[in-house]
């Protein structure tokens, strides 16, 4: 398994590799000891999927707030996906900032955003099937989520914005300035 760090500190691609023949490939997708080693002991206690038809489909920015914030690993199982992962971690270098990452259900990438970061990605085929495990249980009361689309930003999302699909809810999420604000009311 290699590991490759990226310009925020926290977030990882996992990437394992691919022994294929005729009948198709196998692949080790988690491994413990070489997870700890890279990314420090977290518990995985939930696996999530999800399942977007069409290209352009958003889902995101999300994350909870302590003592619920998660850790997520992701994988993209089938189509191709833009993912993301926006640091908010309040005192770090490099809040605000974000890394991506485009996966597809082929490669054997998984991608660690650790507590701390909002996540979310976009479809960029149809019928896109994504897992992740977690590091803790969804909690409602605890879950916030940021705009996608905020410009201060900067995420370049690979499609026409005017045609993202998202839902009710991620479509009301504040922009980053106005994060802290609506945290402090809560």
């Amino acid at each position: 398994m290699h590991i490759k760090r990226l310009n925020i500190e926290g977030p990882l691609l996992f990437e394992s590799r691919l022994f294929q023949d005729e009948r198709g490939y196998f692949t080790e997708t988690f491994r413990q000891d070489a997870f700890r080693e890279a990314a420090g002991d977290h518990v995985f206690v939930q696996d999530n999927r999800s399942h977007s038809k069409n290209p352009g489909t958003v889902r995101g920015l999300h994350f909870q707030m302590d003592p619920c914030a998660q850790g997520k690993l992701v994988t993209c199982l089938a189509g191709t996906i833009f993912d993301v992962a926006v640091d908010i971690r309040p005192g770090s270098r490099s809040f605000g900032q974000h890394v991506s990452t485009v996966m597809s259900g082929g490669d054997a990438v998984q991608f660690w955003i650790p507590p701390g970061f909002a996540h979310g990605f976009c479809t960029l085929t149809p019928d896109c099937l994504v897992a992740y495990k977690v590091t803790a249980y969804y909690s409602p009361d605890h879950d916030r989520g940021l705009a996608w689309d905020d410009p201060d930003l900067g995420i370049d999302w690979p499609f026409d914005l005017k045609q993202a699909t998202l839902s009710e809810k991620d479509g009301r999420h504040p922009r980053l300035r106005d994060l802290a604000i609506l945290e402090k009311e809560n």
